[in-house]
């Protein structure tokens, strides 16, 4: 999770009731002495903490509250409810791009920050990244981009050299140039009996190679399901069975408390990591563990996995005020000082090509230099078209091939279910 900035020292025991009420209620603070309390709710780590000290210190009288929750998929009905409600919204709200679609066809319910200046950024952010957020007539914005889930492979240097396979990350991004010679890999792995898996469980892997295979995924850009026409789908599918049906899934499922100790205990060996999971890879793992963790490339052609945005709702009684705070923390400035402390790969070009981004290497996974690795191809990174109800089938997607690796389901018994869950889904 998410530290919690410290609040700033309140002027009056009556503000600090006040404040706390709110907190309480999920909603914004003020004061007729002119104190503004901005609430902020994001999930996973966003590293704001010290962009918020530093937005505090230059506005006077404003103080932030960060509400976080740790999961994505705990976060979404939260966010669904307090929309819905028209309360417990706060003033910026995180909308991961997984779930955008299903916001941008209620765009009423934020703020348009074109009517706060956000036009004038627009050059700020990758173009398909600003498109995201905007209305098909470009009338509206409703939100702001922070990071691209730019990708990476990270592996454990101590059991490939357990394995006898190859440790420096030059020598193994040259091992799996396609994910065919990932599992060939694998295989190899697998066969030096390390007592470890070769991968953590199947659905990251799944996703991964879905975003890689065009513009669409269950949905077509017209917003039609297409879950069992998209080829793509399927071959994904298909490529992740090869990998359960070969033994080298460690079946751990991802999010879980034993996949957070399984990167303390070396359960397995590699993971498909978006620049913001390396900050999971490193809190999960733990110092002990510092530099036996590394980076390299992702077999195929990259992907983009994962990226939010900032939005304001209209239900917040600061819309000016938090319309200037997601500006300050989605700026060039704030985007870099977020990859430094959390790892979260700019949107921004500016940032990108900061020599701060570009040099910066990260200790823990060996020195990697995560800046260059991350950055060398996220600027032709292509956007996939994700649907209104992608989360929800995807997670029957990965429930469908986590039966099929603990043995309940046949990969075509499987494929049939999840299928037929998606299409139930979305009549």
């Amino acid at each position: 999770m998410v530290a919690r900035p410290r609040r700033a020292l309140l002027a009056t025991t009556l503000l600090s009731a006040l404040v706390a009420v709110s907190a309480c209620g999920g909603g914004s603070a003020g004061s007729s002495s002119g104190e503004t309390t901005l609430i902020v709710k994001t999930f996973s780590q966003f590293g704001y903490d010290q962009l918020y000290k530093e937005y505090e210190a230059s506005h006077p009288g404003v103080t932030i509250k960060e509400e976080n929750v740790g999961k994505l998929g705990d976060y979404l009905p939260k966010l669904q409810q307090w929309l819905a409600t028209g309360k417990g919204a706060g003033d910026v709200v995180a909308i991961e791009e997984g779930i955008l679609s299903q916001f941008m066809a209620k765009p009423d319910q934020f703020v348009n920050l074109l009517d706060h200046g956000a036009g004038e950024l627009k050059n700020n952010f990758l173009e398909w990244k600003w498109k995201q957020a905007s209305t098909a007539d470009g009338s509206r914005v409703i939100g702001l981009g922070t990071d691209v889930g730019a990708q990476g492979m990270c592996y454990r240097t101590d059991l490939f050299a357990k394995a006898g396979l190859p440790t420096a990350r030059e020598e193994v991004g040259k091992l799996w140039p396609t994910w065919d010679d990932y599992i060939a890999t694998g295989k190899r792995f697998k066969g030096a009996n390390t007592g470890a898996g070769f991968y953590d469980s199947s659905g990251g892997l799944y996703q991964n190679i879905l975003m890689q295979q065009g513009d669409h995924t269950y949905y077509d850009t017209s917003t039609k399901l297409v879950i069992d026409s998209n080829p793509g789908v399927k071959k994904a599918w298909d490529q992740t069975v090869e990998m359960v049906e070969a033994g080298l899934s460690a079946n751990i499922e991802q999010w879980s408390p034993q996949w957070n100790a399984g990167f303390k205990n070396g359960t397995f060996a590699t993971i498909p990591c978006p620049s913001w999971m390396l900050g999971t890879i490193e809190k999960q793992s733990g110092p002990e563990n510092k530099g036996k963790w590394d980076v390299t490339r992702v077999p195929g052609n990259g992907a983009v996995r994962g990226g939010s945005f900032l939005a304001v709702p209209t239900q917040s009684t600061h819309q000016k005020e938090a319309a200037e705070l997601a500006k300050f923390l989605t700026s060039a400035k704030g985007q870099t000082a977020a990859f430094k402390s959390k790892n979260n790969f700019p949107s921004s070009p500016q940032a990108i090509d900061d020599p701060a981004v570009q040099a910066f290497t990260n200790a823990y996974f060996n020195d990697a230099p995560v800046g260059k690795i991350f950055g060398d191809s996220v600027k032709a990174l292509r956007p996939v078209y994700l649907g209104p109800d992608n989360v929800a089938i995807n997670d029957r997607m990965t429930n469908a091939l986590t039966a099929v690796e603990q043995g309940k389901l046949s990969p075509g018994e499987a494929w049939a279910k999840a299928v037929d869950d998606a299409k139930r889904l979305v009549k």
